[in-house]
C-alpha cells in the first residue's frame, strides 16, 4: 500500500509539473525511475493515463479521473496521519502560507516571526510571491490575499484594507504644477506599475461616480519598487498601493496626492480551504496573527 501511495504522489507531481523531466527533478528522483513507476502504474490498472510527445504531457480521459482521485486519497491519508498526529488536538506540525511579497515582508512576517516565538511545536514555510497561487493543488493552510475576492468555497477572514495612491516626490513637484483634480494628471508625467493599472488611463471614484483620466506613462515597470524609486528619483508621479510607499511617504521622499479621489479600499483577507476538523496549527494562526495584522496596516 505504501508503493502505492507513493506512485500516486509521483504521478501527481508529474501531472503537476507538465513534464517527466521537471517532475523528477521536483521529486530529485533520476528520471529513468519516475517513467518507470508511472508505465508500471499504467500497466497494473490496464490504462493509459498520460500522453507522452515533445510538447509535454496530456492526460487521458482515464487519467483526469484517476488523477482527481489521487489527489483525494493523498489528502486523505495526510489528514489521518496529522489527526494520528495530534495535530487536531495541538497546535503543532507545519503551517504553509503564501503572502504577496512585499504586504507579507512588511506586514506578515513580523507576525509569523512572534506567532513562531510563542508556539514552540509549529514550523511554517511562507512562500512570497505575487503569482496567482492555489490553495489546493499546492497544498497550502492559508493564503493572504489582496483585492476583491472571486466567489469560492475558501473561506476568508478580512483583517483590513488597503489604498491605490497617487504620490510624486516633493522635487517634481517643485518644477510641476501640483495636480488639484484626476484631470491635471494628463499634462504630467505619468510611471505605471503596470500590474496594478493600465498606462494609458487610469480610475478615480467609485460606484456611480468612478471615471477614468488618461495619462501619459513616461515610464512602464512590472514592479511597484521601481515605479516608487523612479518617483523618489523625481521621474514623474505614480501609483501604488498605500503600504508599498508607505515608508517613502514617512520619510518626506513622496507626498501623496489626489487622496479625495481615490478608488474604494481594497480588502485584504487570510483565505483558507473548508474543513470538517480545522488544524490547531491555523486555527492558532488565525486567532493570534489577524489582529496583528490588523492592526499593523490599520
Amino acid at each position: 500500500m505504501t508503493d502505492r501511495l507513493e506512485t500516486m504522489s509521483i504521478f501527481v507531481r508529474v501531472v503537476d509539473e507538465g513534464s517527466l523531466t521537471s517532475g523528477a527533478r521536483a521529486l530529485r528522483m533520476p528520471i529513468a525511475t519516475v517513467s518507470r513507476r508511472i508505465s508500471e502504474l499504467e500497466g497494473k490498472l490496464g490504462a493509459e493515463l498520460l500522453l507522452r510527445s515533445p510538447r509535454g504531457l496530456t492526460l487521458t480521459d482515464t487519467g483526469r479521473t484517476y488523477v482527481a482521485a489521487c489527489r483525494r486519497i493523498l489528502e486523505d491519508v495526510s489528514e489521518a496521519e496529522r489527526n494520528a498526529s495530534g495535530e487536531f488536538t495541538a497546535p503543532r506540525g507545519t503551517l504553509t502560507m503564501t503572502a504577496p511579497i512585499v504586504f507579507g515582508r512588511l506586514h506578515v512576517l513580523p507576525a509569523v516571526n512572534a506567532f513562531l516565538r510563542t508556539f514552540q511545536d509549529v514550523d511554517v514555510r511562507l512562500e512570497l510571491t505575487d503569482r496567482p497561487v492555489n490553495l489546493h493543488e499546492e497544498h497550502l493552510d492559508l493564503a493572504v490575499r489582496i483585492g476583491p475576492l472571486a466567489d469560492s468555497m475558501f473561506i476568508a477572514r478580512k483583517v483590513g484594507a488597503v489604498r491605490r495612491i497617487v504620490c510624486a516626490s516633493p522635487s517634481y513637484l517643485e518644477k510641476r504644477e501640483t495636480p488639484k483634480l484626476p484631470g491635471d494628471l494628463a499634462n504630467l508625467d505619468g510611471i505605471t506599475f503596470q500590474s496594478l493599472m493600465s498606462p494609458q488611463d487610469w480610475r478615480f471614484g467609485s460606484g456611480r461616480q468612478e471615471f477614468t483620466v488618461p495619462v501619459r506613462s513616461r515610464l512602464i515597470v512590472n514592479s511597484a519598487e521601481a515605479a516608487i524609486d523612479a518617483a523618489i528619483d523625481g521621474l514623474g508621479f505614480t501609483r501604488v498601493l498605500s503600504y508599498q510607499a508607505a515608508a517613502a511617504i514617512r520619510a518626506g521622499q513622496l507626498v501623496p496626492l489626489l487622496q479625495d479621489f481615490e478608488p474604494e479600499p481594497w480588502p485584504v483577507h487570510l483565505l483558507y480551504e473548508p474543513r470538517a476538523l480545522i488544524p490547531k496549527k491555523l486555527r492558532a494562526f488565525l486567532d493570534f496573527a489577524a489582529p496583528r495584522i490588523a492592526a499593523d496596516i490599520a
